[in-house]
């Protein structure tokens, strides 16, 4: 797009339709179609793009899965979920199907407060409530 609005390169509909799209702050169709779902606008769907990649390299970096995983910021969090299950069937040699998971929600006010790892399973961040607030201190996980 940057060498169509330079003139070096003939602007094509799609160059237009994305140029349109970040004129109002929205996100392209077609970053969409290949994108992870979401409703925000273009400025903070960039911003949870970056948060996205951010962990991604930072875990693939490691090898190793972060104290607390930004669930909300995986493509697919079901199969993070799905690992968690088989990762604790085969550490406690038992049937995957009969697992279930199980929520704690805990006391702490950002994932940086945490400093272990879960003894079984796995701590995770990103969750919303909607038309409710969490009161602190009535947690059953602490």
């Amino acid at each position: 797009m940057d060498q169509g609005l330079k003139g070096a390169l003939n602007i094509t509909s799609a160059m237009e339709t994305l140029s349109a799209s970040l004129s109002f702050g929205k996100v392209d169709a077609a970053w969409e179609k290949v994108a992870y779902f979401s409703k925000k606008g273009l400025q903070e769907w960039f911003a949870d793009l970056l948060l996205r990649v951010d962990q991604l390299k930072e875990w693939s970096e490691a090898m190793v899965t972060p104290l607390s995983v930004w669930i909300s910021g995986l493509f697919n969090p079901m199969s993070f979920l799905t690992a968690i299950m088989q990762v604790t069937a085969r550490d406690k040699v038992l049937p995957l199907d009969d697992l279930v998971l199980q929520t704690d929600v805990t006391n702490h006010t950002t994932h940086l407060d945490i400093t272990e790892r879960a003894e079984i399973g796995a701590y995770v961040h990103g969750f919303f409530l909607e038309g409710a607030g969490w009161e602190l201190g009535r947690s059953a996980g602490e």
